[in-house]
């Protein structure tokens, strides 16, 4: 497939007017302006996509999502993720990496060969590619349990963990972490080299947290949320993250979770290369106001506001794209947020060798913005799906 007439987002993290060649479902060249090539010669106008007027993206990647269309990845079947996959796909996320919630051993094992078992089946091309699976729990506070469930909080295990690896036949790609808890600075130690580790649902202080980013963590989930607040006398996890520079920061740009204020004061804080930007969507995300659940638990929503019955956020209900958007509309440049959303996440997890960026030798996985940032199409392995 030849793109014409768009403005590419590059490698280098910039728009540029730019032709863009497909060829088995890969990007083969980009293509300055108005050349005369042999790729271009190759195509006729059956061939041609005119994108004049549009942005070219990646593909989005949401590392931390839990739900959407009425489905839950601790559903634990095959279907949720299918009808997920479908849906994530429509809103330009093209790969996907589901989180858990903090459940009992045998319903994670269960959830992970699920997952497993879908990702060795071949899948139709109007579902974005599940390329990992995001632990979020159960290794976590209880005092900052969030909307997680209590009942299956449990101390730090590397033995657990290596038995859902092993469920998951490697997908796991996150593991979310307290490091105040007994044997949490141990579990870093043994899994840092397997698997990212997050600092998550935490009372953690600087010198903890900054003790845990030695020892080999590298990320924090849903930055300011479910940790102590950032303080000039005691700046805890966020200052421990911004001290150590090989930390990503999760940051949730769905206009309940942080104030546009704190969004933009982020990105100043961590630039545009250490933030990354995710959902945490749940299964209201796309339907209707009413009472849903997450990880056993009823949440009650309103318009993109979920929350439990005692007020507690309960993940958000809205897709990565419309946070993408939320961002700029805060004042974030496109540029900064579209780098968030596509190279950032999938760097984090490892993924980046095939996705993330438009250039030679990666998937060919596109998203067509109008100006105003409404997709107009999304394009799979290097055909127009939607």
């Amino acid at each position: 497939m030849l793109i014409k007439n768009g403005s590419v987002f590059t490698k280098e993290f910039k728009f540029e007017e730019m032709d863009l060649v497909s060829k088995d479902k890969k990007t083969d060249a980009l293509l300055s302006r108005g050349s005369t090539t042999s790729e271009q010669d190759t195509y006729d106008a059956s061939g041609c996509y005119d994108a004049s007027g549009c942005y070219i993206i990646p593909g989005l990647t949401d590392i931390h999502f839990h739900g959407c269309v009425g489905h839950d990845f601790c559903d634990g079947s095959k279907e949720a993720i299918h009808e997920m996959a479908k849906y994530e796909l429509k809103n330009g996320v093209t790969t996907i990496c589901p989180a858990t919630m903090t459940l009992a051993e045998f319903m994670l094992h269960s959830i992970c060969t699920t997952a497993a078992d879908y990702v060795n089946h071949p899948v139709s091309d109007q579902e974005a590619k599940l390329c990992g699976i995001n632990m979020e729990g159960p290794f976590i506070s209880l005092a900052k349990k969030g909307a997680q469930n209590p009942a299956f909080i449990t101390t730090p295990d590397s033995a657990m963990f290596h038995r859902l690896q092993e469920s998951s036949n490697g997908l796991i790609k996150l593991v979310a972490i307290a490091p105040e808890e007994d044997n949490a600075l141990a579990v870093i130690d043994d899994l840092k080299d397997d698997v990212v580790l997050s600092i998550a649902h935490t009372t953690a202080d600087y010198e903890t947290s900054s003790t845990a980013l030695r020892h080999g963590a590298s990320h924090v989930t849903h930055l300011y949320n479910a940790m102590p607040p950032f303080s000039h006398r005691d700046p805890g996890v966020v200052g421990a993250a911004f001290d150590a520079k090989h930390c990503n920061v999760e940051l949730i740009t769905d206009g309940i979770h942080i104030s546009p204020s704190m969004v933009r004061a982020t990105f100043q804080l961590f630039g545009d290369e250490r933030v990354i930007l995710v959902s945490d969507s749940m299964m209201a995300t796309g339907m209707e106001d009413g009472k849903y659940s997450l990880g056993g638990l009823d949440v009650y929503v309103t318009g993109n506001k979920a929350t439990l019955k005692d007020g507690t956020i309960a993940g958000s209900a809205t897709n990565l794209m419309d946070c993408m958007r939320t961002a700029v509309s805060m004042g974030i440049p496109l540029e900064s947020a579209v780098r968030a959303a596509t190279y950032n996440p999938a760097k984090a997890i490892g993924i980046d060798v095939n996705y993330g960026t438009i250039e030679p030798g990666k998937v060919a996985n596109y998203v067509i913005l109008n100006k105003d940032l409404s997709i107009k199409n999304v394009i799979l392995n290097g055909s127009v799906v939607i």
